[in-house]
C-alpha cells in the first residue's frame, strides 16, 4: 500500500476541530480499508498551529501527569504549556488523548507532523 499524505491548515480554526480531524485520519476511519488492528499508511501534517483560534475558556484546560509517587501529580494549564513548549506540543497532546492507548498508539503518533 502506498502512503497517503494529508495536510491540515490550522489558521483560524478551533483546536478541537483540527484535533478530531487529525485523529480520525490517523485512526483510518476515513478509509474504506479501515481495520482497528492496523496502522494506516498515512502522514498527517498540521501547519500554522500558532494561528489556532483558542477561546479563553479553553486556555484554562489542565494537562496533568503523574509520576506514580505520592505528591507526584503535575498540573499545568494550556497557556503555560504553550509558552513553555509551544503550540505544537499542545496539539500533539490533544491528539494523543483522542487515540486509544494500546500498542498501536506510538506508531500512529509517529505519523503526525506538527509545525508552527
Amino acid at each position: 500500500m502506498e502512503k497517503k499524505e494529508y495536510t491540515i491548515d490550522a489558521t483560524s480554526k478551533r483546536l478541537g476541530r483540527v484535533a478530531t480531524e487529525a485523529a480520525t485520519i490517523l485512526l483510518g476511519k476515513n478509509s474504506t480499508s479501515f481495520a482497528k488492528n492496523i496502522v494506516q499508511p498515512v502522514t498527517v501534517t498540521i501547519t500554522n498551529v500558532s494561528k489556532l483560534d483558542i477561546s479563553d475558556k479553553k486556555r484554562d484546560t489542565e494537562f496533568q501527569s503523574y509520576s506514580g509517587y505520592p505528591g507526584g501529580r503535575r498540573v499545568e494549564n494550556l497557556d503555560h504549556l504553550a509558552n513553555r513548549l509551544g503550540y505544537d506540543e499542545v496539539v500533539r497532546r490533544v491528539i494523543s488523548g483522542m487515540i486509544p492507548k494500546n500498542k498501536l498508539h506510538t506508531p500512529r503518533m509517529l505519523n503526525l507532523i506538527v509545525t508552527e
